[in-house]
Order: C-alpha cells, then structure tokens, then sequence
C-alpha cells in the first residue's frame, strides 16, 4: 500500500506532455505579440517621420506661394510685429543660413527664424511672437524619436537648402529613405550621416558642408542617422 500511495502521489504532481505544451504555446503567443507590438510601434514611428518631412515641405511651398520668400530668408518678415517686438527677417538671398541645429540667441539665426517664420503664417503650429517670446517661436521640433528638425543651406552634397531630422535608429533611416528616396544614404534626394545630434552642438564648423559623402547604412541596431532632404 505506501508504494502504490508514493507512485500516485509523484504522478499527480508533475506535469504532463500536454500541459506542457499548453504553457509553451501560451508563451510562444505571448512573445509573438510582444513582437508584433514592437514592429507596430517601429511602422508607426516610421510613418510620423516621414509624414512630418512631407508637411514641412507642403508648409515651405504653402508660404512661398503666398509671400514669394523662402520662410527664415525672408527680408519681409517685418509685417508681423506684437506689442513692441518685430519679427526679425532674413537677407533674402535664397539661402537660409546658419546651421540646422543652431543654439537660440537674442537675434535668431535664419535656420531658427525659419520656423518661427512658418508659424506665425500660420503654416505650422506652434508659439507665434505674440503668444511666446521669439525664442520660442524659433524653437526647433523634434521627431517621434526626439531628435531635433532643423534646416540649413547644402551639405551632403546638396547645393541648396535642405530640411534635416536627427538621430533616427538605422531601421527607420533605411525605411524612410527607401519610402520616400532611392534607400542609398550617400545618393538621390535623401541622404544620410552616421552620428547623433545635438542641439546647439553643430556636427562641423560649417553646418553641414564638410559632410559631403554622407554615410551608407549599416543595421546593427545601435547607429543613428541624421537625414537630409532637398527644399
């Protein structure tokens, strides 16, 4: 009797082959959806980057329809003013100066009085002078991975101006420019450099120029993209 009561009772305490296989499957579903959470969540990002490249570009067209100026560069920003402050102007030469991630100062560089330009206009949303100091008009936007939006004139090997979003995982630097480019980091409209960004730490003395080559992609899940395109 007490061997047949030990065989039973280590019988009802261990786990049987189906049992088993009911928890694996539970965890198999459990990682799965974890996973696919992570990728919806990857997409998604991806979609908000390249849908904010797309509107500020539709924002820079939508002004220079209407002032015939490209916003920062414009020498007639003057016609907005707020108590006894003005809105300061560019030399309107056509190249938006300083660089894409330029620090605030008292007298905002082209590159920051480009955004501050868009919003008071109305084109993009934001602090406007009279609702916020000039500082915060200028202000520069992040991206869904907080890397700083900014803008500047070449580099790259662009010779104009271009509109640069920062510090974007390899992933979704390769994804945007394959969505929206050729998925080359040094060619075509989008083009790429290796290397976060910080704001009012330019990456060089010169803005962008002395990056002329750009970078190739390379996903090992730790580099992070700067991204230029063309205005």
């Amino acid at each position: 009797m007490g061997e047949l009561a030990m065989t039973k009772q280590t019988r009802e305490s261990g786990f049987t082959l189906v049992e088993i296989a009911i928890v694996l499957v539970i965890i198999g579903l459990l990682l799965g959806g974890i996973l696919k959470g992570q990728e919806l969540i990857t997409q998604a990002r991806i979609r908000n980057v390249a849908n904010e490249l797309i509107g500020i570009e539709a924002a820079v067209l939508a002004y220079q329809d209407r002032y015939r100026a490209m916003p920062g560069d414009d020498v007639g920003a003057g016609r907005w003013a707020a108590g006894a402050a003005t809105m300061p102007g560019g030399d309107s030469n056509g190249q938006i100066g300083g660089h894409f991630n330029e620090a605030a100062a008292v007298t905002e560089p082209e590159s920051r009085l480009f955004w501050a330009h868009l919003r008071q206009a109305g084109f993009l949303a934001g602090p406007t002078l009279g609702s916020g100091s000039l500082a915060a008009a200028a202000d520069q936007p992040r991206n869904a991975l907080g890397g700083i939006i900014g803008v500047n004139f070449g580099g790259l090997g662009f010779t104009g101006n271009v509109l640069c979003t920062s510090n974007l995982p390899d992933k979704i630097a390769i994804a945007i420019d394959t969505q929206l480019d050729d998925g080359k980091g040094r060619t075509g409209s989008i083009r790429a450099w290796q290397g976060a960004v910080v704001p009012g730490q330019p990456v060089d003395a010169k803005g962008l120029a002395a990056l002329a080559n750009g970078s190739d992609y390379q996903e090992t899940g730790q580099n992070v993209y700067l991204l230029c395109r063309s205005l």
